[in-house]
């Protein structure tokens, strides 16, 4: 099944932008209204939660383009993350204290990303929704790291308070197992295979 360009993504986060166009992939950017900080998992296992979010979050952007002929043809695409650590789901730390207490937690251990896709073909609606895991190893940091790491405020936004990419060039002894873009949002080893025609697609 193939879900076409224009490609609207329902996010705010700029690192899935990102990894899109550096897959080549040229997306129009629409955020959903919904605040998904005031949602909590009701009893869902980690992986049906992403799922949840993420066509949540594309059913709010859907209406706002399906008006537009320049978008009939594509498709909405949402996504959300968490990070699972000893069986606790974590998302976006919500403060300073947070972010260290949740990162601190994460030292020296391994933990679970999963990200949860959903995909809507604005043509005739139809969905796909798909989850993706990737295992990730910190190892040990000194409070001194955690405390300047903390106070540049880089943890805001992101789940379990880190970004892959940007830590593994700060040095960290961090590792991943899986797919690095599902760690930072996005699953581009499965998404790219779906995204028929979407790459260098310039309207």
């Amino acid at each position: 099944m193939k879900f076409g360009p224009p490609i609207v993504l329902a996010s705010r986060s700029p690192r899935r932008r990102q990894l899109l166009q550096e897959a080549g992939i040229c997306v129009h950017v629409l955020p959903p209204e919904m605040d998904d900080g005031e949602l909590t998992p009701q009893g869902q296992t980690p992986q049906q939660w992403v799922l949840d979010m993420a066509l949540l979050k594309a059913l709010d952007v859907v209406p706002r383009v399906s008006s537009h002929k320049e978008f009939e043809a594509g498709t909405v695409l949402a996504a959300d993350t968490v990070c699972v650590h000893r069986g606790e789901i974590l998302g976006q730390p919500a403060d300073a204290d947070h972010a260290y207490a949740m990162l601190s937690g994460l030292c020296d251990s391994v933990h679970r990303t999963i990200s949860g896709v959903c995909l809507i073909r604005l043509a005739d609606g139809h969905r796909m929704l798909f989850v993706d895991e990737a295992e990730v190893y910190l190892g040990k940091l000194s409070e001194a790291e955690l405390r300047e790491y903390v106070q540049s405020g880089q943890w805001q936004g992101k789940a379990g308070g880190y970004n892959l990419a940007e830590r593994i060039d700060a040095g960290w002894p961090i590792r991943c197992e899986g797919d690095p873009a599902t760690v930072m949002g996005l699953p581009m080893q499965r998404l790219r295979g779906l995204l028929n025609g979407a790459e260098n697609d310039q309207r």
